[in-house]
């Protein structure tokens, strides 16, 4: 029985981990927290299954199990529910007399697509302007593997239009190309000049 609850916890634990550190949305995060808390259980069984449980594994299991229950409710109740907020108003306002929404939460992740169906990067970080609240640029990244390798540049929001969910950049392959990459943490004060 203890093998069982030690393979229980293990596999649990792999797989919530995996959900977790992929960050594919509230719910599926909240999911991981879920199954972390599963694990939990089952590391807590195995160790209470032992003759004689080691006292700092278990207290450490324990609280371990806390933490996870308030992920579950931090991602999965709370996230999920200003996820679903920002979704609905986005979806209302396209029907409404009101200037079309787009959730700046949903805008962290997503694709940039050129003028044509090709991707141009993932939106990593939007930078906003302090004097009159615009937004200055959208830092993107293109290339690289989980970070390495990647190629990050600043977009002028002028060349960015934002529908329904999704970024389209203005910008031919040359032009893109043009922007000048931004060289490890020296991110630019203002959106880069573009050369024609």
């Amino acid at each position: 029985m203890e093998n069982i609850a030690n393979w229980t916890a293990t596999v649990f634990t792999i797989v919530a981990a995996l959900m977790t550190a992929a960050n594919l949305g509230a719910r599926l995060t909240g999911w991981g927290f879920a199954m972390f808390a599963v694990g939990s259980v089952a590391w807590i069984a195995a160790d209470v299954q032992r003759g004689d449980p080691e006292p700092t594994l278990l207290v450490t299991h324990c609280v371990l199990l806390l933490v996870n229950l308030f992920g579950v409710w931090r991602w999965l109740c709370r996230q999920a529910r200003y996820e679903d907020s920002s979704a609905h108003a986005s979806k209302r306002s396209r029907w409404a007399r009101v200037p079309t929404l787009f959730s700046a939460g949903s805008l962290i992740g997503a694709t940039v697509r050129g003028s044509g169906e090709d991707s141009r990067g993932t939106v990593v970080d939007a930078m906003l302007k302090c004097d009159d609240k615009g937004l200055a640029y959208v830092v993107t990244s293109e290339g690289g593997i989980g970070g390495a390798g990647e190629t990050l540049r600043a977009v002028p929001p002028e060349h960015l239009r934002l529908n329904e969910g999704e970024v389209v950049c203005d910008l031919n392959d040359d032009e893109w190309q043009r922007l000048p990459p931004i060289e490890d943490d020296r991110w630019p004060a203002a959106a880069p000049p573009m050369v024609r």
